[in-house]
């Protein structure tokens, strides 16, 4: 099984949104884990979350990353 990445992922989730607003059919996607799961549209939003959750996941990845200094005594 070929890893996805979040760009690919994204396409997928995208694609099946699509499918699911436009009634073409119940979708399934499977996640990061290996874990399926299949939408109907009753849990729209949970997609829809899904959804902007990769798309933040790359928004984020575009950031460059944070320096953390850590400044420690011996409280003396």
């Amino acid at each position: 099984m070929a890893v996805l990445t979040t760009s690919e992922r994204l396409e997928e989730a995208q694609e099946a949104l699509h499918q699911l607003l436009t009634g073409t059919q119940a979708v399934a996607v499977t996640d990061q884990n290996g874990e399926r799961v299949e939408y109907r549209p009753t849990n729209r939003a949970a997609l829809e979350r899904y959804v902007a959750d990769l798309e933040a996941q790359l928004a984020g990845a575009h950031k460059p990353p944070h320096t953390i200094r850590f400044q420690t005594s011996k409280g003396l």
